[in-house]
């Protein structure tokens, strides 16, 4: 078995009660995303965010359900949006065995913290593989600089997707002979999934947290994706600024809600790029090789990407710090 899960909370409280605005979209939706339809209707989320494998999907789902229905202030509640994004890590991992269960991504909800995010073969990410090689989680963030407001954009992804590996530019994937078409072949090796969630402090409405989301896809396609007919490229956004979020008392009526205009969108569009591409990285660099349910998948050997980002004139002192 070589699965797991993770879980994002958008706050520390009661986040049923006091829901965030979020935005979702997608590049090629071959996947299971669950609740992102009530996500596109109403603009927000209210459960943490779970992500895990393709069939775990109801497991993250009941978790998420149950954990919500069990806080305080939630007794009446009667519906639940869980909110659960998976990719399929049938290769290393023995999927159909259907091991993780609810009880196991609960204590991924209850263990959830502020602070350093564990990377690469941990949680959702344990069996997934990018681009050939090892995948699993990946982590960054941007700060805008103070005179455009210094809100900060937070990326974590799940990746399990293919294509040909590219890097600040360079063609990584093809110089070590390992990409999408290569032999003018189609191995179906570009195929997978990427989850990305999105978070900021700046007091954005649901429509421009889904724009910004479209904008962490963007980063996914600067790493090397060509979002393939059998890959799930997903990403949901959300806001953590308390400002914005939808307590009990701004459902009830009419509410004054603080709202980034448009003008001031592009800056955060750029952090948002930037961070998922770089989170990607972060994901690969950290990963280790892993022997699992079908074979082996090796990590990405950094020595020889350092080689070769030098010869392209880069500057890789901190490649695999």
């Amino acid at each position: 078995i070589r699965t797991g899960a993770t879980a994002v909370l958008p706050h520390g409280g009661n986040i049923f009660e006091e829901k965030v605005p979020a935005g979702f979209v997608q590049a090629n939706g071959y996947g299971k995303f669950a609740g992102t339809t009530q996500i596109i209707e109403l603009g927000e989320i209210e459960t943490p965010i779970i992500l895990t494998n393709t069939l775990s999907v109801a497991q993250g789902m009941e978790a998420a359900i149950r954990w919500t229905l069990e806080q305080e202030g939630n007794e009446s509640a009667g519906s639940v949006n869980a909110v659960v994004g998976e990719t399929n890590d049938g290769y290393l991992n023995d999927i159909r065995a259907m091991d993780l269960g609810a009880d196991r991504i609960r204590r991924a909800i209850e263990s959830a913290a502020a602070g350093p995010v564990a990377e690469g073969n941990v949680g959702a990410g344990t069996g997934t593989i990018n681009f050939g090689w090892k995948g699993g989680i990946g982590t960054s963030s941007c700060v805008i600089p103070g005179s455009l407001g210094g809100y900060t954009v937070g990326v974590l992804v799940q990746t399990n997707y293919g294509g040909i590996l590219t890097i600040d530019g360079v063609p990584v994937g093809e110089e070590l002979g390992q990409f999408y078409l290569r032999g003018a072949l189609d191995r179906g090796d570009a195929d997978g999934s990427v989850i990305v969630v999105v978070a900021t402090d700046a007091p954005l409405s649901d429509r421009n947290l889904r724009r910004l989301a479209r904008r962490a896809l963007f980063g996914i396609m600067r790493t090397g994706s060509p979002a393939t007919n059998g890959s799930g490229d997903y990403a949901v956004a959300f806001s953590t600024a308390e400002s914005v979020r939808r307590t009990a008392h701004r459902r009830r009526s009419a509410a004054m809600i603080e709202d980034l205009p448009n003008s001031r969108m592009s800056p955060l569009f750029q952090a948002a790029v930037e961070a998922t591409e770089e989170a990607v990285y972060n994901a690969l660099f950290a990963a280790r090789t892993m022997t699992g349910h079908r074979g082996t998948i090796r990590e990405l050997p950094v020595d020889s990407v350092a080689a070769i980002m030098r010869r392209y004139g880069r500057d890789v002192k901190n490649v695999g710090e």
